[in-house]
């Protein structure tokens, strides 16, 4: 392989302390790193999309200053051990016994990205306590419906196909550079040829490092067949969803009608982007994550509804209470409760 292209990040990047360690999740291993300051006040637990590894939030956690902020290799990705079975429930397991392993409490903000949207929403809404949900290009809407269905279809095919040919030949399949590549530039948005050259030289090099052709099959499964959305009822933390305004998986509008089934949820969509804002727009994110991390209200109402879970049955129709925009371009929604709260 060519030696890599310099990032656009490069100088900051180079100035972020990063450490690489490994945990027994479960019996199984998982690599994870530690970027910014080991004794920082504030810690975020960085989950990736699907088919990339750690490197892929490396640029957030970077302009994420004063932070340490934590990204493992999802099992089965990077050079983390693979789960016995790849499915939403495994997952959960999974970032519940990193979380404890770690020694990390409510206090931890815990932020996904893409798949990794689903993983984390997914493990808050089965308890997981945090003092703040960040949802970073989130899967707001379910894949095998609407508009998507048929370009889910042909990408279920393209899986299947590459797990059940013959070893070598799954594998081409797989991590085929010119399938790569198409899915790069299909996701990008950016004009900067630089950037664009980064971001292509980061997908052929991280976008095949799965350990198995099972294991990215049935992540792929997981990844079409479930959506924040699944778990919207059941999340009671507030939530920063930052959303893009030219993504192709997930458009605005879905992410408003997300947003305004939240309990306690603000929707920052970033002009000019489209599902790749982590390494597009990096600062932009990160700095809605800084802006909303200092707020201490966030500390508060984190504090009253982690853990906790609504009683009263079914919301799934329920209406937004508000919805406005403020000068920076932010929607916050919220709604009225709806049922008493107990402890899960």
């Amino acid at each position: 392989m060519q030696p890599p292209v310099l990032s656009p990040y490069q100088s900051l990047m180079a100035a972020t302390p990063v450490v690489h360690r490994a945990v027994q999740v479960d019996g199984r291993t998982t690599h994870y790193w530690v970027y910014g300051p080991e004794d920082a006040a504030r810690t975020v637990l960085a989950v990736h999309g699907f088919r990339g590894d750690h490197h892929g939030l490396e640029t957030i956690a970077a302009h994420l200053q004063g932070v340490r902020v934590i990204v493992p290799d999802l099992p089965g990705f990077g050079v983390s051990d693979p789960l016995s079975s790849s499915d939403i429930d495994s997952y959960v397991a999974w970032l519940h016994g990193f979380h404890r392993a770690l020694g990390l409490g409510a206090d931890t903000v815990v932020l996904g990205h893409s798949f990794g949207s689903i993983v984390v929403a997914a493990t808050v809404a089965a308890g997981l306590r945090t003092r703040l949900l960040v949802l970073v290009n989130p899967i707001a809407a379910p894949a095998l419906q609407g508009p998507r269905a048929i370009a889910t279809g042909v990408a279920i095919g393209y899986y299947r196909a590459g797990a059940v040919l013959p070893r070598p030949l799954g594998l081409a399949l797989l991590r085929n550079p010119a399938i790569v590549r198409v899915m790069s530039i299909a996701m990008l948005k950016s004009h900067d040829r630089d950037l664009r050259r980064w971001v292509h030289d980061q997908h052929d090099r991280y976008f095949s490092a799965f350990s198995d052709r099972t294991s990215v099959l049935e992540a792929f499964r997981t990844s079409v067949t479930h959506d924040v959305s699944e778990y919207a009822d059941r999340i009671d933390v507030p939530v920063l969803m930052i959303a893009a305004e030219h993504d192709d998986i997930t458009a605005v509008p879905e992410q408003q009608a997300l947003a305004a089934r939240l309990a306690d949820a603000e929707l920052v969509v970033v002009p000019g982007v489209g599902h790749l804002v982590h390494y597009e727009t990096p600062a932009a994110a990160a700095s809605a994550v800084l802006r909303r991390m200092g707020d201490p209200g966030t500390t508060a109402r984190g504090a009253r509804r982690g853990g906790a879970r609504r009683g009263g049955g079914d919301r799934r129709g329920a209406r937004a209470e508000t919805a406005s925009a403020d000068s920076s371009g932010s929607t916050r929604a919220s709604r009225p409760s709806d049922g008493a709260e107990h402890a899960s």
